[in-house]
């Protein structure tokens, strides 16, 4: 078994490891909520960063605090960044060794702001860098292709979010994320017959609100561990020009969860079908697609907030039987390193 696979497998584990360990974030939350900031940056690259764009919809939706997403460059190249004392500023990064969002905690920090790390190294430059740090806890990942540290930020970000605002009811959602998970990977074999289906070389993948974060992560790994050319977009931006694309047998992926965009995005898939285009569907908690090429279909009975942690186990098992249909290797894909640094 790959490492890519096994670490796939390894995700309702290190979920509840962090659940367990819940409380570390209640001093973290309340050093924000003693800030009052009038907002939050995220800073973060790569599958950090969508979990940085899931943190956004979460923040702003639970806890009604406006979120912007750092440019790092700003922060490094051109030697501009805004000004952050009045924000909380977080940064995203499994490796903490990427020294263009350690950069932007770093100025935020000098500049007053509260600073928090996410990342699965507890001794990295990131850590450093900030007032308080949030350790993933998924312990090595050996695959290239992120796995089990980006469904982590995700919980990760989860759980600050209810510390900053306690709701009984999404707690006891959050305990349910490693049986949700669990629900996902028993969707391999729906998985595998998709990305055996799969012959196209470009795609587009469509999610939207919470999960339009999936859609992104789920374009990336496909990209990365297949090199299929696969293009995320948000199925209200679709609508705005790129929906010109879609013709006769043109492949899409669309990302369901039940939720208050599930009808737009259903009469999306009607007109894309009517289209001729082959629409895909990676689903929790919804019912078939109607005239679906082919689904990947669960339920894990969690709110559309906590969605994305399930669909990205899904997502992950996608990536994985597509790359072995195509013999590819999902744990070293070309031109990657584990770790990327970027100023």
């Amino acid at each position: 078994m790959s490492h890519f696979r096994s670490e796939i497998g390894e995700q309702p584990a290190v979920a509840a490891r962090l659940l367990a360990d819940a409380a570390a974030v209640e001093p973290i939350a309340a050093a924000i909520k003693r800030a009052q900031p009038m907002a939050i940056m995220l800073a973060a690259r790569g599958s950090s960063d969508h979990a940085a764009l899931y943190a956004k919809y979460l923040f702003q939706a639970r806890n009604r605090i406006p979120v912007a997403l750092a440019a790092p460059s700003l922060f490094t190249h051109y030697a501009a960044p805004p000004r952050l004392e009045r924000f909380c500023v977080i940064g995203i990064s499994q490796s903490g060794a990427s020294p263009d969002v350690a950069a932007v905690l770093a100025e935020a920090r000098r500049q007053g702001a509260v600073t928090v790390a996410m990342t699965n190294a507890a001794d990295s430059a990131l850590a450093a860098a900030a007032d308080f740090a949030v350790a993933l806890q998924a312990g090595q990942e050996q695959s290239v292709p992120a796995s089990k540290t980006y469904t982590a930020s995700l919980l990760a970000i989860a759980l600050l979010s209810q510390a900053l605002d306690h709701d009984p009811d999404f707690q006891e959602a959050l305990e349910h994320v490693p049986d949700a998970m669990r629900a996902a990977l028993a969707s391999e074999d729906q998985a595998e017959r998709m990305g055996k289906s799969i012959a196209a070389e470009n795609l587009v993948v469509l999610g939207r609100g919470f999960n339009l974060a999936t859609a992104e992560e789920l374009a990336l790994k496909l990209t990365e561990t297949s090199y299929v050319m696969a293009r995320a977009w948000s199925a209200a931006d679709f609508l705005h020009g790129p929906i010109a694309i879609a013709e006769d047998r043109f492949p899409l992926i669309l990302v369901e969860s039940p939720g208050p965009t599930l009808a737009d995005t259903r009469q999306l898939a009607a007109r894309l079908h009517s289209s001729g285009c082959q629409v895909r569907q990676l689903a929790d908690g919804t019912d078939r697609l109607p005239d679906a090429t082919s689904s990947i279909l669960f339920n894990s009975r969690l709110p559309e907030a906590l969605t994305p942690l399930s669909l990205a186990v899904a997502a992950q098992l996608l990536a994985y039987h597509l790359a072995l249909a195509r013999g590819r290797d999902p744990d070293r894909p070309r031109s990657l390193k584990k770790v990327t640094q970027t100023w």
